[in-house]
């Protein structure tokens, strides 16, 4: 890979822990560029499978952050932020393979929608590669991301940009000033829904994010943590839920937006029982409530410096959710599945 500036117009920022044989074919589809306009830094969460060897052996011009041991995606990402010098900043999961146009195709957008801080790559499975990762992220007003046609085949439906709610951190450009102005991702979180709570910050403080269909990467999923359920996951999806409540909705719209998140805390109550989590479950619970207060008060510092409404805010909100459901229900109708309870829930609540 030819050695770049640090002053490169994107610096591709990918957060690694014991991901050596993940990390090779992410960075090798990155050598693969037809745009030679970025840097990659790699920053390591403590690996102890030799992923820094190799990095510095096969790569050395990647610059390289190291950590003693896992602090979890937000420090790492964060990190990796503080020490870019670019004007854009892509942050990148090792278990991506990058379509060689993708550089480019982000460069273009970054020329073309000059009032837009952060954009949404398009997302398609690794193994099955028809088949739609994310194409842009969404969110359910129960406290949770959504990416938008996750599991659909790709029939073109997702082939024009358009707005989104927000961009899944596991591939996705954001511009220096989206961070000056919304903050860093909350290294209280560790993993799991930072990007939802970064996303409404985005949102309140009136930064807008653009789908790039034609911008394309390759998704493995899950590859760090395993397994998509395992206890990890689920307690830290759990914890994570309930912070992104307390913090990013004003009292008013814990009101107004009850009776959806019950609705969608008891359907994943009901999950985790299915899948036998239970004790993780209450652990994140647990960890949830200890951190109230805190959430409250990062609560108290949006709610002072928003750009928007309270009411403008829940707009954009169930307008998301309009669009999560709305591809849920093609998944299940492609898969031969009934949509009563969707529909139901379509009607009463949207």
């Amino acid at each position: 890979m030819k050695s770049l500036s640090p002053h490169s117009t994107i610096e591709i920022i990918i957060p690694n822990w014991n991901g050596k044989e993940l990390l090779a074919e992410c960075l090798h589809s990155l050598s693969r560029q037809t745009c030679r306009e970025f840097c990659i830094t790699v920053v390591d969460n403590g690996s102890e499978d030799d992923s820094l060897p190799f990095v510095r052996s096969e790569f050395p011009q990647v610059k390289v952050i190291s950590f003693s041991e896992n602090r979890g995606f937000s420090v790492a990402v964060n990190e990796g932020i503080r020490q870019s010098e670019s004007d854009w900043i892509m942050l990148l999961n090792n278990d991506i393979e990058v379509e060689e146009q993708c550089v480019e195709m982000m460069i273009h957008a970054i020329e073309t929608y000059k009032e837009y801080d952060s954009f949404s790559i398009r997302m398609m499975s690794y193994h099955e590669r028809m088949v739609f990762d994310g194409a842009g992220d969404a969110v359910l007003r129960g406290g949770v991301g959504y990416r938008v046609g996750t599991l659909e085949k790709d029939t073109g439906q997702y082939d024009t940009d358009r707005d989104v709610f927000g961009a899944c951190a596991g591939a996705a450009l954001y511009s220096s000033r989206f961070f000056s102005v919304v903050g860093l991702f909350d290294e209280d979180f560790f993993a799991y829904l930072e990007d939802l709570d970064i996303n409404m910050r985005a949102v309140r403080a009136g930064l807008k994010c653009k789908y790039l269909a034609a911008a394309k990467v390759y998704h493995i999923g899950s590859a760090t943590s395993g397994s998509k359920i395992n206890p990890f996951t689920i307690r830290l999806s759990t914890k994570n839920n309930i912070n992104v409540l307390v913090k990013n909705y004003p009292v008013s719209l814990l009101f107004r937006f009850f009776p959806v998140i019950v609705i969608y805390q008891l359907m994943w109550f009901l999950f985790v029982c299915k899948k036998g989590q239970l004790n993780a479950y209450f652990k994140g619970l647990r960890e949830a409530v200890k951190q109230v207060k805190l959430m409250q008060q990062k609560r108290e510092l949006i709610n002072s410096s928003h750009a928007i409404s309270i009411k403008a805010f829940g707009g954009e909100l169930t307008l998301s959710e309009r669009e999560a459901v709305k591809s849920i229900m093609n998944r299940r109708k492609a898969l031969g599945k009934g949509n009563f309870l969707l529909e139901t829930y379509n009607k009463i609540f949207l």
